[in-house]
């Protein structure tokens, strides 16, 4: 099965394959993810205190986005608005629909890590003369994180691998490159697993990483307690 030519194959493709990985899809992730989690905290942030006007359309948001797949909201954005007379850029485009998308889905877990901390902690933050914000910001935020740092970090590695979406819109990430070199070289058992792989090589540093820092956030909370 893997023969000689197959090898070479596999040797040549293997830093085509990891240069779009290094120089697309991880830089497409930071910066969604990046932008995502501003969102995430926003939306949580106003379904946590209730702000009567905004909670409706948080809920909205949520319900609309992750009731539709990543997939129809690619193509929604990227060939769909140019009817309108939107035309957005391939890269761009796929960092609006990744950030919206994983900012719904975020908020919710954040949301539920601002609630799973006791009522006291707020009104503990009243008591030494801190308002609304001043507590949010320096005690119920930094609790909240210890707990919504593990699904956050596992949305992460998700993101990573929901990326090869964005060749569906010319992203020219490693899943794009890796069809190319498939068309060219008839090899998509090989190549399709090789490109699988480095997804996995990725996947792997950032569960190190996620490892790395629940570690630090327990021995942080330690020293607190």
């Amino acid at each position: 099965m893997f023969t000689e030519r197959l090898w070479g194959i596999l040797a040549d493709s293997f830093f085509k394959i990891l240069l779009p990985g290094l120089t697309m899809t991880i830089p497409l992730t930071v910066i969604s993810f990046s932008i995502a989690m501003v969102i995430a905290t926003v939306v949580a942030l106003i379904q946590f205190a209730n702000v009567k006007v905004l909670k409706p359309l948080a809920r909205f948001y949520i319900w609309v986005i992750r009731g539709t797949p990543l997939l129809v909201q690619l193509f929604v954005v990227f060939y769909g608005l140019p009817r309108v007379g939107i035309l957005i850029d391939p890269f761009p485009a796929a960092v609006i629909v990744f950030s919206i998308n994983e900012g719904a889905y975020s908020a919710e877990i954040i949301r539920a890590a601002l609630e799973a901390v006791p009522s006291g902690q707020l009104e503990a933050g009243y008591c030494v003369g801190m308002s609304y914000l001043q507590t949010i910001r320096r005690i119920i935020l930094p609790q909240a994180l210890r707990t919504a740092f593990p699904p956050l970090s596992n949305s992460l590695i998700a993101m990573v691998k929901d990326t090869s979406l964005a060749a569906n819109i010319t992203v020219t990430e490693m899943f794009m490159v890796t069809q190319r070199i498939v068309a060219r070289t008839y090899e998509p058992l090989a190549l399709y697993i090789e490109v699988g792989l480095i997804y996995l090589i990725f996947s792997t540093v950032l569960t190190k990483l996620q490892r790395m820092g629940e570690n630090k956030l327990n021995s942080y909370g330690a020293q607190r307690g």
